[in-house]
């Protein structure tokens, strides 16, 4: 893990990542170091059993098939209470390089206020079943890229605007990763991306 000391040790905190493995937010939670809570896809709280687990784990859960009204109010009150939520801006896992990401973070930081800090993970994609996990075979990486905040607009946010803010947000996380991870956010020479 590079840049533990990037994370603010107070106030709200939006953590947003690249995605490529389920045990991604154990990644995260482990190298921020702060308590931190997160959105997973609804289909994944199957059962008491399992809900309940994830549930103490931070996870609550989200409906990807449709806007999710109550997820997003729970995400905005965890980050009024001084909370840390994790975002996979991308809205799923990838297949080893970024993909368009979702403008939900970007709406979130708008009605929050938080602070985002941009978190890059390399290696977990080669983690498919319990044994590697076991008896890994490759190197999982972390980067900590430092904190930082969008502008405030006021008034009606139009999709543009937060197209915009979302590819600012993945820029961040994409410059923390190698080139051959950053996908559609690989930037150009003119520090454009492409």
């Amino acid at each position: 893990v590079s840049g533990k000391e990037n994370v603010p040790p107070v106030g709200p905190l939006i953590v947003v990542s690249n995605h490529l493995s389920n045990i991604d937010p154990s990644i995260v939670a482990v190298s921020v170091s702060r308590r931190l809570k997160f959105l997973a896809k609804s289909s994944l709280f199957m059962g008491p059993f399992l809900s309940a687990l994830l549930r103490w784990y931070g996870a609550y859960p989200l409906n990807r098939d449709r806007i999710d009204v109550t997820s997003f109010k729970w995400a905005l009150n965890q980050l009024r209470q001084d909370g840390v939520i994790l975002i996979f801006p991308e809205g799923t896992r990838s297949k080893g390089s970024m993909i368009k990401a979702k403008p939900g973070v970007a709406r979130l930081v708008q009605m929050s206020d938080a602070t985002i800090l941009p978190v890059a993970i390399t290696g977990t994609e080669h983690i498919g079943n319990v044994m590697r996990v076991v008896h890994p075979t490759g190197n999982i990486k972390v980067n900590i890229g430092s904190p930082f905040s969008l502008p405030k607009i006021d008034g009606t946010i139009d999709s543009a605007i937060l197209k915009s803010m979302t590819d600012m947000i993945m820029e961040r996380i994409s410059i923390l990763l190698p080139e051959n991870y950053r996908g559609v956010y690989k930037i150009n020479k003119r520090g454009k991306t492409k």
